[in-house]
């Protein structure tokens, strides 16, 4: 269990780097980035799949479409609308947002696998729910400030930002328990190799994203030059190096982390990939977070640990 806390972690700090690059590249349309980061992926999973031929010729049709499904949901749809969210409402309220992702997954974990894991106890999830909810509110107070001191504010663009960001969270609260799912059943496969599995099974629905969006930009006469933008060595750049870390090192780490670690418990070390993702967004941002959202940040963490405390209790089979 302590290794699989060690690589849920790493994926944690790689996966925060997601959340700056559409702060880095606010003219890029998220459907771009997002098409664009998991193209990279798949190139990126090309020449890795060599290395793992003999395993990925042993998975059948059921363990290909099961990749189809997780790409699709948890990688280009949760990472359009978390992208789109970012653009949006900034970087913080989206980031806390799926900083519920812990407790969320651990209630639908709770609900779902109770059998298989054993089950948290409800009166604890629920002051974990309720630390967490304190916590957003804290920082959404600090971002509406924030936004409404700009001369370009934009309110309703914020709230679809959060609207975007709960729609990421659905995606990604969906994507590990089902990720899981077929890790724990197939205990003897690699987590390396069903990371690039996923990247192959991302790449053809990547490539075509890409050119039916260079199409629609074309043919609607959008000032947005294709295929790479205003700023080529950086949307370039941050895009192979998110497919390599975030996509597949990150995933690789928390394929490992699912296979040790019963899935509520996972779900809540998600937390670490909040906490890297809304240091990057200050540091990007140039400036130290105000104390009220540093008090939200202490309240998301508390409301986690809260619930890490809680050991899934057995269920006691009916006679």
């Amino acid at each position: 269990m302590f290794i699989g806390a060690l690589f849920a972690l790493a994926a944690g700090l790689m996966w925060g780097l997601v959340f700056i690059a559409p702060l880095m590249l606010p003219e890029y349309p998220a459907a771009l980035l997002s098409f664009a980061r998991y193209l990279a992926f798949g190139v990126i999973a090309v020449p890795l799949s060599w290395f793992d031929r003999a395993r990925l010729a042993q998975f059948t049709r059921s363990d290909w479409t099961e990749a189809l499904k997780l790409s699709t949901v948890g990688n280009l749809l949760y990472y359009l609308c978390l992208a789109a969210a970012i653009q949006r409402a900034g970087g913080p309220l989206p980031t806390m947002i799926i900083g519920t992702l812990p407790v969320v997954i651990a209630i639908s974990s709770n609900l779902r696998d109770a059998k298989r894991d054993g089950r948290l106890p409800w009166r604890k999830l629920a002051t974990s729910l309720a630390l967490i909810g304190i916590g957003i509110a804290l920082v959404n107070h600090v971002e509406i400030d924030h936004l409404r001191a700009q001369n370009h504010a934009d309110i309703g663009s914020y709230v679809w930002g959060a609207l975007l960001a709960i729609g990421a969270l659905i995606c990604w609260t969906w994507y590990p328990i089902r990720n899981a799912d077929w890790l724990r059943a197939h205990p003897d496969r690699s987590p390396r190799t069903w990371a690039t599995a996923q990247g192959l099974a991302t790449l053809p629905m990547a490539f075509l994203g890409y050119a039916g969006f260079w199409i629609w930009n074309s043919v609607s006469g959008q000032a947005f030059s294709m295929p790479l933008g205003p700023t080529p060595a950086l949307f370039v750049g941050l895009m192979l190096a998110i497919g390599l870390l975030a996509s597949w090192l990150g995933t690789m780490c928390w394929n490992e982390a699912s296979q040790r670690l019963p899935t509520t418990l996972a779900g809540q070390l998600i937390v670490f990939e909040t906490l890297a993702a809304l240091a990057y967004a200050f540091i990007l941002r140039g400036a130290l977070p105000a104390s009220a959202t540093l008090a939200g940040v202490t309240l998301l963490l508390a409301g986690v640990m809260w619930a890490l405390r809680a050991k899934p209790v057995p269920l006691v089979a009916k006679s």
